[in-house]
């Protein structure tokens, strides 16, 4: 399958930079206070000693600053060795291995989640497939924030801090989040844009705030 195929791809390269992403990525937060002010929104409405779900954690840096707010978060990523760092830098969280359309994952397992620029490496086609089991592992009326480059293009990657890669990066349009999510049951509850930061590529984000709707039939 073509699918499984793009997405090991995706998985060997984030192996292989993992280590040097870990040493590069995992401050971000700390310039990023509207990414700090939607993820404590969240928090909120969720509720203390809530799980709550970092799908494409990483290294785990999101994940640890959830606990640190009162949830029980559990970082999930494509990548073993993301997963292992993870693990070696933040014990006091839960990481799995799982990939977004076949997650690692209860039904309705998780208060929350979260999707910070992991939704960026599946194909649109991939995207109504993947909310829908974000949906499944989601409890009613769970809420998912997105995050996502904005556009149209995909860039392609063979070089990645003096490493070779082979992987793909989808710019999506707002709306075609907003449709692949209507579609898999979800209510769009918030959306905003904004520019890069210095620390960041130079590239418009957008941000989406969803949540799960009722059970009922979807289109």
């Amino acid at each position: 399958m073509t699918g499984a195929r793009d997405h090991a791809r995706v998985r060997l390269s984030y192996d292989v930079v993992a280590e040097e992403y870990h040493k590069r990525i995992s401050g971000e937060l700390v310039h990023k206070p509207l990414d700090r002010a939607l993820l404590t929104a969240l928090v909120e409405e969720t509720g203390s000693d809530m799980p709550v779900a970092d799908l494409g954690c990483g290294p785990g840096h999101v994940t640890a600053w959830l606990a640190t707010r009162g949830t029980r978060p559990v970082g999930i990523d494509l990548s073993p060795t993301m997963v292992a760092i993870a693990r070696r830098e933040h014990p006091e969280a839960e990481f799995r291995e799982g990939d977004l359309l076949h997650l690692p994952a209860a039904d309705a397992e998780f208060a929350a989640a979260i999707a910070l620029y992991s939704v960026i490496h599946l194909e649109p086609s991939e995207l109504r497939h993947a909310f829908d089991e974000i949906r499944r592992v989601l409890r009613p009326s769970g809420l998912l924030l997105v995050a996502f480059h904005l556009g149209t293009e995909i860039r392609h990657q063979t070089e990645w801090w003096d490493h070779d890669v082979d992987i793909d990066f989808h710019f999506l349009a707002t709306e075609t989040v907003v449709d692949a999510l209507k579609d898999g049951g979800f209510t769009i509850e918030a959306q905003l844009e904004r520019t890069n930061y210095p620390q960041e590529a130079q590239t418009r984000r957008g941000y989406l705030l969803a949540r799960r709707a009722a059970d009922q039939p979807r289109r």
